[in-house]
């Protein structure tokens, strides 16, 4: 990380807090803190990056940043994308089909001890075959196991295969300024979150921070995103508003595959994590359910939201 980080940031750590969804009651009033949190953040981090999930929530952030680094007349910053070996294979198409299509500078996060493993999901690996950071990691979760066993799911695996992952990108590209598309709705240990995140404690992680610039959406807000601005934007011809009721319902000359939405989302998932842990929560896109009748993670992953406070505290997003 470089010498001077963060002395070369003035920002205000304390911008949002106290405040919720209710601050910002219309999309235009959301659009427009988003992207006045992304011009402060384009103008203050000298190596700023963008995690990107090809879901929802950072498909929004990302959209955003190309907007305003087009505006400002600066690059995209590079994008961040996990590898935790469980994705869904759509989510892995998508994120390369759009990376090419929005000529993206991709950069893969993984965690490259369980590859030089040649591990896979699933697998029960003895701790002695892992490396010295890993069992290092494991060390600060307390975890007394002579295995473990591989499940991005997991607390132990969420941590070595996503936080560990991401921890060392931050410190090989030296990467001070991430954004990331938290929401203030998405659980309690999130909804005390600021606008700019300070990670500056070296014993825990790489110091950076974390940019929420969508903190103040909702989950309709966030599809209410899609459908006025960013399919719009991406897809020739697409009307401005129109939210299709199934897979069947586009313009004529436009396709499901045309559009930058997950195929995952048509099918009823509202949150795509790994594809052991992920559960659809209807048969009907992401965008027509009743998003307040139920919740917006369903399967085995839910279990963790328990554990996000100790988490972020090891750095997760």
């Amino acid at each position: 990380m470089t010498p001077s980080f963060p002395s070369y940031v003035t920002l205000d750590y304390d911008a949002g807090c106290g405040e919720s969804a209710d601050d910002y009651p219309t999309l235009e009033d959301k659009m427009g803190k988003a992207v006045e949190v992304t011009r402060e953040a384009l103008e203050q981090y000298e190596r700023p990056a963008v995690m990107w999930t090809g879901g929802k929530d950072s498909t929004v952030v990302l959209y955003v940043v190309r907007e305003v680094a087009a505006e400002m007349g600066v690059d995209v910053p590079p994008v961040v994308f996990i590898d935790h070996f469980e994705h869904f294979p759509e989510t892995v198409a998508f994120v390369e089909r759009w990376t090419d299509a929005w000529d993206l500078d991709l950069v893969v996060a993984k965690n490259e001890d369980f590859v030089r493993l040649g591990a896979a999901p699933g697998d029960e690996i003895p701790l002695a075959d892992l490396s010295e950071t890993n069992r290092r990691e494991l060390e600060r979760l307390e975890y007394e196991g002579e295995t473990l066993t591989l499940d991005a799911d997991s607390f132990e695996g969420n941590h070595l295969l996503k936080t560990v992952a991401l921890n060392d990108v931050i410190s090989e590209h030296e990467f001070d300024g991430i954004f990331s598309g938290v929401r203030w709705d998405e659980q309690e240990s999130r909804a005390d979150e600021t606008f700019f995140s300070p990670r500056h404690d070296s014993e825990k992680y790489p110091p950076h921070d974390r940019v929420h610039s969508i903190l103040q959406f909702e989950e309709a807000d966030v599809w209410a995103a899609f459908w006025n601005y960013i399919v719009p934007d991406a897809t020739h011809g697409y009307p401005t508003g129109h939210a299709p009721e199934n897979v069947e319902d586009f313009p004529e000359g436009i396709e499901a595959a045309d559009v930058p939405v997950s195929p995952k989302y048509f099918e009823g998932f509202r949150s795509l994590g790994t594809e052991s842990g992920s559960a659809k929560s209807d048969d009907r896109p992401a965008w027509v359910q009743d998003l307040g009748a139920s919740k917006e993670r369903e399967g085995r992953a839910q279990d963790k939201e328990d554990l996000m406070g100790r988490l972020r505290d090891l750095g997760y997003m």
